[in-house]
């Protein structure tokens, strides 16, 4: 009875956001101070994950280091995961990478900027541990590693190993005697507890609205890609928890590329701040409050043609019967180009006609091959390439000054990858194509990085192979395209300069196959001639793998998605002595050692 009333007294001093023992903990994704992207559910092969709140500078944290690091080697046989986790304000990837690399940590801090997972787990200083049960995904200890530091005594022997005590418990299945604790670090601050009472005052009207408009709504319409329609308040409201998961687990909005390498025209993320807005208004209860609603006016205006507008010229592509089950082929098909006379194109956009099926295009065009194994198929040499189509392809301009020289009479062959969804389906999609008026000053090329040798073992958590290839000439590069299949983890490209520096322009930690998307830079990138672009991508044929479809599987190169790629490429134009002297001269000096 003493040690009940103890406890209720225990929980009832915690914060009234604090996570309890017993209760479930939300899934969320994190990366980490060296750029990894960690996915809590995905560690469920784990017998317990241990987390211990981290902050720069922190002594309480610093003096339980040791202790931790012993008990992680201690239980690495046993398969428990541990993690350090950063919510500290003051904070920030690179100064936690410094910190971790002057006190030798090597464990991965999960990097919380936002402070979302850390209000959701309760925290309120640092140096606590959080162990957490993966078979119910429920918190089963939350407290010190042991009684030195939670009763801060700072007595040289522990009498107490509560983490110790929790893993055992955790592992043998056992009743966990003492399940909360309190430790002794640093506060930590979380400005949004004190702004709880004014987060029911975010307006829907004036800001959330105008937020998902900008964001969301462009695939979460009617007809769009997204799997329900933002078609008003109503609908936002009734999805809101949903929204919440998926935006603390970072799968929406779907933007995978590391915010601190780059910076892309196309960004679809949202900032600190609005992430932080969003998520606070739905935890509010998703106040509707006063005002007209945007998603209303939105879905009205919706064009078929989106941004683009209506375009000077629309191919049909032959339909293509789709069944409800089994496999479909690669379909090509073929369309004479019916203008009599050549086009600079400065966009085109592939429009699908069943998205259900329609997993992507690939659109090229040239002569028609006559004769040898390829007869009935484009030839390889000459040609070049219009719009394809991948899920969230954002229709957009070829970069200013550039196009796509498009002959008269010329074939255009599409490439149309299908997949089946338990009904049958007749796909009849269209290609929009967007005239200069007059030639640009430019041709737009692309370099295809590809390595069609690779072998993924099986039951492989994290596998990695690449591919380059070298620039003969100065070149202004415009955009970066990351390709793998349903194993796909991550991808990166590589500049290596003839000098021997390196320089990342594109790391994704976290691929989704199911966003295929095409990183625009912001700014383009001058490289020299003599640079090599390296192309690396890291694979998971493991069963914590969601999507994959069989971890027991050697994987080879394949077009079919159960198959896999290692596919990049490279939009970019060549550069004469003029224009390189051009931009010298307005400040934009090539990535090389001069």
């Amino acid at each position: 009875m003493i040690r009940a009333v103890w406890l209720i007294g225990l929980f009832a001093s915690m914060s009234a956001w604090a996570l309890v023992p017993g209760e479930r903990i939300d899934d969320f994704r994190l990366m980490d101070h060296q750029g990894m992207s960690h996915h809590l559910y995905y560690y469920d092969d784990a017998s317990a994950i241990v987390v211990m709140v981290q902050a720069n500078g922190c002594e309480t944290v610093r003096s339980a280091l040791p202790e931790l690091k012993a008990l992680r080697d201690a239980y690495a046989a046993r398969g428990v995961q541990f993690f350090l986790l950063n919510s500290s304000l003051q904070d920030d990837r690179a100064s936690i990478a410094r910190e971790a690399q002057d006190l030798n940590i090597d464990l991965p801090v999960l990097v919380d900027d936002a402070q979302l997972i850390g209000e959701s787990l309760g925290l309120t200083r640092t140096a606590e541990v959080l162990v957490i049960d993966p078979k119910s995904w429920t918190l089963a200890y939350r407290g010190a590693i042991d009684d030195r530091s939670s009763d801060g005594s700072g007595t040289a022997t522990a009498s107490n190993h509560y983490l110790q005590a929790a893993l055992d418990g955790v592992l043998s299945g056992t009743a966990i005697q003492v399940t909360h604790t309190e430790p002794q670090g640093t506060p930590i601050d979380f400005p949004a507890r004190a702004q709880q009472s004014q987060f029911a005052q975010i307006s829907y009207s004036e800001t959330i609205g105008p937020m998902l408009v900008e964001h969301c709504a462009s695939c979460h319409r009617p007809g769009g890609i997204g799997p329900w329609a933002m078609t008003d308040y109503n609908m936002v409201r009734g999805f809101s928890l949903m929204m919440r998961e998926v935006l603390r687990t970072q799968r929406m909005p779907p933007w995978h590329a590391d915010p601190s390498i780059g910076h892309f025209s196309n960004d679809r993320s949202l900032s600190r701040a609005q992430l932080q807005t969003l998520v606070h208004w739905i935890e509010a209860g998703a106040p509707r409050g006063e005002g007209p609603d945007p998603l209303l006016d939105y879905q009205y205006a919706y064009d078929e043609w989106g941004e683009l507008g209506e375009p000077d010229l629309v191919i049909d592509i032959p339909p293509t019967d789709v069944p409800a089950t089994g496999v479909v082929d690669y379909q090509y098909k073929y369309v004479t180009n019916p203008l009599d006379h050549d086009v600079w194109v400065r966009a085109s956009q592939i429009v699908p006609g069943d998205r259900a099926v329609l997993h992507h295009v690939i659109t090229r065009f040239g002569e028609m091959q006559v004769e040898g194994p390829r007869a009935g198929r484009l030839s390889r040499r000459g040609g070049g390439g219009l719009a394809g189509y991948v899920p969230g392809m954002i229709e957009r301009e070829l970069p200013d000054g550039t196009g796509t020289l498009l002959p008269a009479g010329a074939t255009i062959e599409f490439q149309m990858h299908y997949t089946t969804y338990g009904k049958p389906a007749t796909d009849h999609s269209r290609l929009a194509i967007y005239f200069h008026d007059q030639p640009p000053q430019h041709e737009i090329h692309s370099m295809i990085l590809l390595n069609p040798r690779i072998r993924i073992p099986a039951n492989t958590k994290s596998h990695r192979e690449s591919a380059e290839r070298l620039f003969d000439h100065d070149v202004l590069v415009y955009s970066l395209l990351p390709h793998a299949h349903y194993r796909g983890k991550a991808s990166e490209f590589k500049a290596v300069y003839p000098d021997g520096r390196e320089e990342v322009l594109l790391w994704v930690p976290n691929y989704d196959f199911n966003w295929q998307t095409t990183y625009v830079l912001e700014e383009p990138k001058l490289l020299p001639a003599g640079t090599k672009m390296v192309h690396t991508t890291w694979w998971d044929n493991s069963a914590q793998n969601p999507a994959n479809p069989d971890p027991n599987r050697v994987v080879p190169w394949g077009q079919q998605s159960w198959d896999e790629m290692l596919f990049g490429a490279v939009s970019y134009r060549e550069l004469d002595a003029s224009e390189l002297a051009e931009l010298k001269a307005a400040g934009r000096a090539l990535a090389s050692s001069e």
